[in-house]
């Protein structure tokens, strides 16, 4: 992993996790228990996704950082396909409350992508190769100028 990679996903970490635990005491108090279980069943999805998530981009742009922006919007998208899947599974669940889980969710979505906005914008990363790709050449010896007189 490189060190600019794991500053991003710790600093969207950072961000992410006191607002999940914000929106989950707030599901407590709102909803109970199942409030409380909904939104430790969000935060546990949010991290998984999108550390995945990020995980995967890392290693789609390793070799080929050409291919960044197209990864990660592919990534982004299959995040939130995922995302709307495991919501239409647990639709009509009663093991947790379905609109705690929601909102859990969402607040805390927004929050690691502004975590990740945030790190990616304020980190200084290197957008050109500090050494040279081609070696440098040795010193060549003297071309002679190709004039006709000789000088």
């Amino acid at each position: 992993m490189q060190p600019n990679d794991a500053r991003i996903l710790r600093g969207s970490a950072i961000v992410a996790a006191p607002v999940g635990v914000i929106a989950t005491v707030v599901s407590a108090i709102a909803a109970g228990e199942k409030g409380l279980i909904g939104g430790l069943v969000a935060m546990a999805v949010v991290a998984v996704f999108f550390a995945a998530g990020s995980w995967a981009l890392m290693r789609l742009t390793q070799d080929r950082p050409q291919l960044a922006m197209s990864a990660g919007m592919l990534v982004y998208v299959v995040q939130i396909l995922l995302i709307g899947v495991f919501i239409v599974a647990f639709k009509g669940t009663t093991a947790f409350s379905g609109r705690a889980f929601g909102l859990t969710l969402l607040v805390t979505a927004l929050a690691w992508v502004g975590g990740q906005i945030r790190q990616t914008l304020t980190s200084r990363m290197l957008y050109v190769d500090p050494e040279p790709s081609v070696p440098p050449q040795e010193e060549a010896a003297p071309v002679k100028s190709g004039s006709r007189d000789g000088a």
